[in-house]
């Protein structure tokens, strides 16, 4: 098979490095991809918004499937680009269309699917500007702290937790009246606080039936002990320990089928990747958000657990057939850390060069935010540069062992967690 795998990631590079290994994978390209996905397979400088561009390399190169990793092209309708064409159509992508893309699009549209298909959620009300005056009114209504949410994508800095009424009025006028997130906060979800643990569970339909891959826990803030800004990522762990067959037992039950089934009855077709984010509340879950491809950095925590044949699954997706295929995981413990920028989740500089890079041992390297340069020298290219994965059968030997390597690793201003999992070993 003719495989072409769009993004440029950390997550791209887990795929790539993944579905590279299957004896099924002929020719792997990426686009555009990065320094590392380049060991894997052929990168390719098309945009992942240019789908004309990907459209026609895919007829060129004579693609038997296309795997979608950010969620920006599937809400912006990739999916439905090579379904509209009698030229495309053959070609299966692994990623949903538009409409089931609203899932992660939208988070109205994801809390009124909950809503309707009796998903376990915390309760919310969505205002627009032009309804700013009772907006107002439903917060002075709601028990503190509140979550505000934009409806759109905003590059995962479109939720505020706000811990007191007056910054809760003034985000929310600043983001439905004074555009704070652009038109993602054109649209504003305004929602309960819920009290618990976080954890993200991860499915792959056909849109009948499906299978549950490992669970993974990602640490969102940049600082020590979860303090400081958000990020898009600085580490995760797998599995996730309060995850036991019971409460799984429960979100399967409350929570993944109930999505697939809705899904079905909502007339929406959908090929790909769920992500559910969850809260665990004393053993309950709540879904806090869908997104509708894998995460970052949890795909690298929880790919190299799944032991089966990754393209083998993403083939039978394709074809309907997913619920023939056997889901082996391998029973260690992941744990991976994210180097970083200086100065991420803010400004920061590109183009440090990376050394160290044949120096780790023992675990995984996957490379994210970086690039060649004219010299050949793998220099950084983003805020979230590297991430170490590494497995064990405790999960703290996993963790010391990614964070021996991240030490090794070095590029100016290099910066990383060392506490990743600390609230759970």
């Amino acid at each position: 098979m003719n495989v072409l795998l769009i993004g440029s990631g950390g997550r791209e590079h887990a795929f790539a490095w993944k579905i590279a290994q299957s004896p099924r994978c002929d020719k792997l390209y990426i686009a555009p991809g990065n320094a590392g996905t380049s060991a894997c397979g052929e990168n390719v400088a098309i945009d992942p918004l240019d789908f004309e561009g990907i459209s026609q390399f895919a007829l060129e190169k004579k693609i038997d499937l296309v795997l979608v990793g950010p969620e920006e092209p599937l809400v912006k309708g990739v999916s439905d680009y090579f379904m509209a064409s009698d030229t495309h159509r053959h070609i299966p992508v692994i990623g949903p269309g538009k409409a089931g893309a609203q899932l992660e699009g939208s988070k109205d549209f994801s809390k009124q699917f909950m809503e309707r298909h009796g998903i376990p959620t915390a309760a919310y009300a969505s205002f627009t500007g032009t309804g700013i005056t009772a907006a107002l009114e439903y917060l002075e209504n709601q028990p503190l702290p509140i979550v505000l949410k934009a409806d759109g994508l905003a590059a995962g800095k479109g939720v505020l937790i706000c811990e007191t009424r007056e910054q809760a009025r003034q985000e929310l006028e600043e983001m439905l009246l004074n555009a704070k997130f652009g038109a993602a906060s054109e649209k504003v979800v305004v929602e309960q606080f819920l009290e618990g643990i976080e954890l993200s569970v991860f499915v792959l339909t056909d849109g009948n039936s499906y299978k549950i891959l490992p669970e993974a826990k990602d640490y969102k803030r940049i600082g020590e002990g979860d303090t400081g800004l958000n990020t898009g990522g600085m580490g995760s762990v797998s599995p996730v320990p309060f995850a036991d067959k019971e409460f799984m037992e429960k979100v399967e039950k409350r929570i993944v089928i109930p999505t697939i089934e809705g899904l079905k009855k909502d007339g929406i077709p959908y090929k790909g990747f769920i992500f559910v984010g969850l809260m665990n509340m004393d053993g309950e879950p709540y879904v806090i958000e869908y997104n509708v491809r894998m995460g970052d950095p949890e795909t690298e925590s929880v790919l190299p657990r799944i032991q089966s044949d990754l393209l083998e699954l993403l083939q039978a997706t394709a074809e309907n057939k997913l619920e023939e295929q056997e889901l082996l995981i391998d029973p260690r413990q992941a744990a991976t850390v994210v180097l970083v920028s200086g100065g991420y989740p803010g400004s920061y500089e590109k183009g440090k060069r990376i050394g160290g890079l044949d120096e780790v041992e023992n675990s995984l390297l996957f490379h994210a935010g970086t690039s060649l340069n004219e010299e050949g020298h793998c220099v950084t290219a983003g805020g979230r540069v590297l991430a170490v994965t590494s497995l064990s059968e405790k999960a703290e030997d996993a963790l010391r062992t990614s964070i021996k390597n991240a030490g090794s690793l070095n590029f100016d201003g290099k910066y990383f967690r060392s506490d990743i999992g600390f609230d759970l070993f």
